[in-house]
């Protein structure tokens, strides 16, 4: 699986941003996906995610009502709709995938075995 994210930029306080990560692989719909961030010295964390089935979510409490995780299976893309972008949103956002995970691992970075390259999203104050 590669993946490709993409959409990131430079935002103002407040504003929206969506971010989205392309899939190869002919067996996306069986791939649990999800979003983590890494902030400038700061170790990689959970954003979100989302089941195959598109029929779980799960969001970090820093993000919960503001972002929004969304997957379109046909054209094998992840989404992140990122709302009320605060400065603390600043980081690289990278998109993972993993084949049908625990729900317990959902948000763990060492369950993602295929990772993006990353985008850089930047909120400005």
């Amino acid at each position: 699986v590669q993946l490709q994210a993409f959409g990131g930029g430079l935002v103002q306080v407040g504003g929206s941003l969506r971010l989205s990560c392309a899939a190869s692989g002919r067996t996306f719909r069986d791939w649990d996906m999800a979003w983590f961030r890494q902030a400038p010295g700061r170790e990689r964390e959970f954003a979100a995610a989302m089941r195959y089935s598109g029929g779980t979510t799960r969001y970090a409490d820093s993000v919960k009502g503001r972002f929004t995780i969304s997957r379109d299976n046909a054209k094998n893309m992840v989404f992140l709709q990122m709302n009320s972008l605060k400065p603390d949103d600043t980081a690289v956002y990278y998109c993972a995938a993993t084949r049908r995970v625990a729900l317990c691992g959902l948000e763990a970075l060492s369950s993602y075995a295929y990772w993006g390259q990353g985008t850089q999203v930047t909120v400005s104050s």
